[in-house]
């Protein structure tokens, strides 16, 4: 199979994914669009929202969908590295053996992230980066493929330990969940409601998952639009000769390489999942947003003009 057919039937089972999901969660359609996206792209996802807006119901049906192994880890302040990564203990032959904690599974939900101390947060940053957790000297190989889809609640709350920059910019999207249309919200309290369930089939294995992101990678990209993207991350750094008069004036510090990195990863899968075989400049702008949002850091002027980040980024678009 050439790569343009592979592509046409990549498009064919994301809609088919898409519809799966749909079964369950209803509405939230930019969510489960990025959520897939990252998935594709092979980078994680960061959903941001308050709680009840069925953050957790939708990564696991994502994992339904995609026929993978799912752990769910509730992050809480007296959390410990050894809880998620798993531990040595002492077995029937007096051997230490390794157990395997939860964060050995293809998609893992770390639920309500900013609540555990910066000790755990630390664990689990080498786990998305390295793919890969260390116990005791040693390594050990996440299944995979391996994605973190993270939760956090924006309300600034008792407990919360706010996440560093260095953890955050291995989210490849921060995706903001937010309420649902009236009729939305109507038509998830009559299916919650009744007695009726809904049965979720696997549209993707993770080996086609895996030749997915190979397929993404080799997609060609134009000059042009790599020049674009790195030019978009280099436009938000403050004091920078690209830098725009606005970045100077609001911003502290702005997105590094990074960035780029996922600006065309991100418009290859936007291109692939809208029937290009190659992205353009409109598709590094599709993902601009959920990919710079958490990249950006304000300062106080900013907060005291009333200027968001989504309204910098805009301006830089």
């Amino acid at each position: 199979m050439s790569d343009k057919e592979a592509l046409d039937k990549l498009r064919d089972q994301h809609q088919k994914l898409i519809a799966e999901v749909g079964k369950v969660i209803v509405g939230q359609e930019a969510v489960v669009k990025e959520v897939t996206m990252a998935i594709l792209a092979g980078g994680h996802c960061l959903l941001v929202g308050v709680p009840g807006l069925a953050k957790t119901l939708l990564v696991n049906t994502v994992a339904k969908a995609l026929g993978l192994s799912f752990n769910r880890i509730q992050f809480t302040p007296d959390l410990m590295p050894s809880d998620i990564t798993g531990s040595e203990v002492l077995n029937e032959e007096r051997k230490f053996e390794f157990v395997k904690g939860p964060l050995f599974a293809n998609i893992v939900l770390a639920d309500e992230i900013n609540r555990t101390p910066p000790k755990t947060q630390a664990a689990l940053l080498e786990a998305m980066q390295e793919r890969n957790v260390t116990v005791n000297g040693q390594a050990y190989d996440l299944p995979s493929p391996f994605f973190v889809l993270a939760t956090q609640n924006p309300i600034e709350q008792e407990g919360t330990y706010p996440l560093p920059e260095a953890q955050l910019d291995r989210f490849m999207f921060n995706t903001w969940v937010d309420y649902p249309s009236f009729a939305e919200e109507l038509s998830v309290v009559k299916q919650t409601t009744g007695e009726s369930s809904t049965n979720v089939n696997p549209v993707l294995s993770g080996q086609e998952i895996l030749e997915a992101q190979a397929l993404i990678r080799r997609m060609p990209v134009a000059d042009n639009v790599l020049e674009y993207a790195v030019n978009l991350s280099s436009k938000t750094r403050p004091g920078r000769e690209l830098a725009t008069e606005e970045v100077n004036k609001y911003l502290s510090w702005g997105a590094g390489p990074r960035a780029s990195q996922f600006l065309v990863v991100g418009a290859k899968v936007h291109a692939a999942l809208n029937g290009k075989y190659s992205p353009d400049i409109e598709d590094v702008q599709a993902v601009a947003t959920p990919i710079l949002r958490h990249r950006i850091v304000r300062n106080y002027k900013a907060e005291a003009d009333g200027m968001t980040v989504e309204k910098l980024i805009t301006g830089l678009l």
